[in-house]
């Protein structure tokens, strides 16, 4: 099946099926059963079947500690500069998330896994460790994220982590990953809810329009406030965890390059939906421009929606709330299952939900592992988790280059590749972000250490 796949498509390198392939056929069967129809229903249900992974990924990074950096950010700067900034970092996204479906549908094999194969075991377990420490300091940010819009409810944070755990094991327990998918796309579709509370908020619509037209210069600052607003802003759209996800989902779905052109709209159907939202929380925080901003950030009560329900009545900050428990909740299950792909894939062990637990102990124990130890820290009284949240995307940020790098490397592989290998144009856009996330992250790494040791006031 292997071969011929690749004789139809000219590339004989694409490596044999394995086991974990041939469990992916039972939901390939409506795929191809589809393709055979005709019409512009049978097209809609094409891309329904295959949509997953892009969306996820991006709405997954419409995560906790994104949502709040945008949140902040809009009460306090507005929206001014941000607003299209938002619009450039999800574009940004886009090009660095196809990569990592079209390596994923070619290959068949997760990122870390094809970074073990072709460059071994040291690096394979540097980028996992890379990607292990951040997820773990993304995910406690996730957690805190849940009991903000919880405490909006009066609920402490015992509850907000025994529902983020509870909701791993319970979306691993279906042992499929169609099944796992829809729960959290079902799930993700509430990150609405932050555009929602934007326009409640009854913001100028012209004022909107030239922020978005017009790049309006950088917010009054310090330099390194600057450069940590930027930071963070990349942080919250382009993530390591974002690269490992949708490329090992996308090979455990089952994507093949037959179906590259829906896994295009699948990535870019997720950066577009994910920037509008993004812009939502953007423009809700906006609200509270000029009302004052303290107390708005801290964790103990309920933070921003309280704030906006004090500013824009009851039903902004509830939904805002249900809004933020969202967010932390699809970045808890995404985040998860990055982690568990990326460890299984380095060990050399099995990675699917298609595979029982016993088939796949490795991968289902990390995502329930990772979960519960973010779960923990949550509980432990003096934890600095404002502290935690608000930097989770700088982390990001400073790490992302090496995780790029390894994608581009991959995906100008031609002999993993064949024809689907980047061209000039994708590289030359991917060297940019490259460029630009490694200038914005080491730019504020120096210049926060300068400050540290007083060279820099």
């Amino acid at each position: 099946m292997a071969e011929q796949l690749g004789e139809d498509l000219g590339d004989p390198q694409l490596p044999e099926l394995t086991a974990d392939d041939v469990l992916r056929s039972l939901d390939r069967s409506r795929v191809q059963q589809a393709r055979q129809r005709r019409g512009f229903r049978a097209r809609w249900y094409l891309i329904w079947l295959l949509v997953g992974p892009g969306v996820l990924a991006m709405l997954g990074e419409n995560d906790g500690p994104s949502m709040i950096s945008y949140t902040a950010t809009g009460a306090i700067y507005g929206i001014g500069f941000f607003l299209p900034f938002i619009v450039v970092t999800f574009l940004m996204a886009i090009v660095c998330q196809e990569m990592c479906m079209r390596v994923g549908a070619v290959t068949h094999r997760g990122y870390g896994q094809l970074v073990l194969e072709r460059y071994g075991r040291s690096w394979a377990w540097l980028a996992a460790g890379d990607l292990l420490f951040t997820n773990l300091v993304t995910l406690i940010a996730e957690f805190v994220a849940i009991r903000i819009g919880l405490s909006y409810f009066h609920l402490g944070a015992g509850v907000a982590a025994l529902l983020g755990v509870v909701l791993v094991v319970f979306t691993l327990s279906g042992g499929r990953y169609w099944r796992w998918e829809r729960i959290a796309l079902g799930l993700a579709l509430f990150n609405g809810l932050f555009l929602v509370s934007a326009i409640l908020v009854k913001p100028d619509l012209g004022h909107l329009g030239h922020a978005l037209t017009t790049f309006s210069p950088l917010p009054r600052g310090s330099f390194n406030t600057i450069l940590l607003l930027l930071a963070s802003t990349i942080g919250a759209t382009v993530t390591p965890w974002m690269v490992f996800f949708q490329q090992s989902a996308s090979a455990d779905k089952g994507l093949t390059p037959h179906d590259m052109s829906e896994g295009r709209i699948d990535t870019v159907v997720g950066g577009v939906l994910a920037a509008i939202f993004g812009c939502g929380a953007l423009v809700a925080g906006a609200a509270l421009l000029g009302h004052g901003v303290s107390g708005v950030t801290g964790f103990a009560g309920a933070g921003f929606p309280a704030a906006l329900g004090r500013v824009a009545g009851g039903t902004v900050g509830a939904l805002f709330a249900l809004g933020m428990i969202e967010a932390g909740a699809v970045a808890i299950l995404t985040i998860s299952a990055s982690t568990g792909y990326a460890v299984s894939e380095c060990m050399g062990r099995s990675s699917s939900f298609n595979l029982t637990f016993k088939e796949a102990a490795p991968f289902y124990s990390i995502n329930v592992i990772v979960a519960a130890v973010a779960a923990a820290v949550i509980l432990i009284p003096g934890v600095p988790l404002l502290s935690i949240a608000l930097n989770a995307n700088v982390l990001a940020t400073v790490l992302l280059p090496f995780t790029l790098a390894f994608v581009v490397m991959l995906a100008n592989d031609r002999q993993l590749m064949g024809r689907w290998a980047n061209g000039l144009r994708s590289n030359l856009m991917a060297g940019t972000i490259v460029a630009v996330v490694t200038v914005c992250g080491a730019a504020y790494g120096i210049d926060s250490f300068l400050i540290q040791i007083h060279v820099l006031s």
